[in-house]
């Protein structure tokens, strides 16, 4: 029974994710939800609290993947360009894995309210981390000396908006275009 109770929550946060990133959180209501799931908006009460309940685990759920891949990518002895590798595969995997909830993630989290500066750490972390990574990087040498706030918001753009180009691709190898963002992205594009 607990099961089937598991799998309903999830179909439930899945199908508002998807309405989330079609109408944005704010337009949808849960007779929307409901009516998308072919149910009662009375029965949704049965699995969720609220429509704020199912942001927050769509979004905290994803910062939380996101924080856990950082630490284990920040604790390895791998060298700075290794370490850029990982985290754009943790990107394009977390989100092929999370479309719609990326689409939360990134344009939604003002709408928390509970969570929102839990959030916001966890954000604030993973971005601080990846700076020390790049930081390290120029100071090793393995990097151009250049600002790396400006590397880290040319990197994180492309990669937090990879849930919107994703899907638009059919047959997408998921390695090959990790395998390519770490060439543009890292490497450069100069012959």
């Amino acid at each position: 029974m607990t099961n089937k109770i598991e799998n309903r929550k999830s179909e439930i946060i899945r199908i508002a994710a998807k309405l989330f990133k079609e109408k944005g959180y704010s337009a949808v209501t849960m007779r929307d939800l409901a009516a998308e799931m072919g149910i009662k908006a009375a029965s949704l009460y049965n699995h969720i609290r609220s429509k704020e309940d199912i942001l927050n685990t769509i979004i905290i759920s994803i910062a939380e993947a996101f924080t856990d891949g950082m630490k284990l990518i920040k604790a390895s002895n791998d060298n700075c360009k290794e370490k850029l590798r990982q985290i754009i595969e943790l990107h394009v995997r977390l989100s092929s894995q999370n479309i719609y909830g990326m689409a939360s993630l990134n344009n939604d989290w003002m709408h928390l309210q509970n969570q929102q500066e839990y959030y916001k750490m966890l954000r604030a972390n993973y971005e601080n981390d990846f700076r020390k990574i790049l930081e390290e990087g120029i100071t090793s040498g393995e990097l151009i000396n250049v600002k790396p706030e400006v590397m880290l918001f040319s990197i994180l753009t492309t990669l937090r908006s990879l849930y919107l180009w994703i899907p638009k691709k059919e047959d997408l190898d998921l390695q090959e275009l990790s395998q390519t963002l770490y060439q543009i992205l890292v490497e450069g594009i100069n012959k």
